[in-house]
């Protein structure tokens, strides 16, 4: 058996007198209370650290329609304009390959404001078609998700419009292939395209033509709203001085 020493003694009786005495129950609420303070800071810091990155990913989703939504508006609409196709050399709608043979004819038999009449009506047609695009496109850029828009920033210069175009080609079609067949008949491209083929069909040792004008300026048409939605969206993404709202610069900052 041990003996406890005068000096011994002396110190437990200080540490009585200094140190509260602190029961095993009120010594386990002092720990759960540590225990759910140093939890609290674990999770509010957890949280604010999701916060900022649902913040975050709901931002690029927000510039990356904006975007879009610029590149319908500075460049889209400007084709369904009188003239948005025939004057624009990047999108106008020349005779189909097929039908090349059928222009060089008819100019050198003197006929040439007929070709050029041909020509215009075409791209008539599909200023006054590309004015249901709008719709579908707002509908695509609405449907748009997280993940897309994080891939289509880190993309190449066009990889909204290629998100666009693989969203919206199926329905752009079918709407744009009702609206060209009346189109052609409202500007009158029906009646002189009758005419030109006419008279190309009665040119001696020609083969005779029937092109499908519907689907050529329906696809032309496409290929026109999408080149020109490209364009706006290079801009945006090469030209800070394009990104013409805070979010646009908040957002391609991020791929600059």
């Amino acid at each position: 058996m041990k003996i406890i020493n005068y000096f011994e003694m002396k110190k437990i009786f200080l540490l009585a007198l200094f140190v509260p005495t602190i029961s095993f129950g009120q010594l386990d609420g002092l720990l759960k209370k540590a225990s759910e303070k140093v939890n609290s800071k674990t999770s509010s810091t957890s949280n604010s650290s999701s916060s900022n990155i649902l913040t975050g990913n709901l931002d690029i989703a927000s510039g990356l329609k904006e975007a879009l939504q610029k590149g319908i508006t500075e460049q889209v609409t400007k084709l369904t304009a009188v003239d948005g196709f025939y004057k624009n050399e990047a999108v106008k709608i020349l005779f189909p390959e097929e039908l090349q043979k059928v222009d060089k004819t008819l100019r050198s038999l003197g006929m040439s404001s007929l070709a050029d009449e041909g020509v215009k009506v075409l791209n008539r047609a599909a200023e006054d078609a590309v004015k249901e695009a709008t719709p579908i496109f707002v509908n695509a850029i609405t449907s748009m998700k997280i993940t897309d828009a994080k891939n289509i920033l880190t993309g190449n210069d066009d990889a909204a419009t290629t998100y666009l175009e693989g969203t919206t080609s199926t329905s752009l079609v079918s709407k744009f292939s009702p609206v060209i067949q009346t189109s052609l008949s409202k500007v009158g491209a029906d009646k002189i395209w009758e005419t030109i083929i006419a008279k190309y069909n009665k040119v001696p040792l020609v083969t005779k033509v029937n092109p499908d004008l519907t689907n050529y300026v329906t696809e032309k048409a496409m290929e026109g709203v999408f080149k020109m939605i490209a364009v706006e969206e290079k801009k945006i993404r090469t030209d800070i001085g394009a990104r013409t709202s805070p979010l646009l610069k908040k957002v391609f900052a991020l791929q600059d």
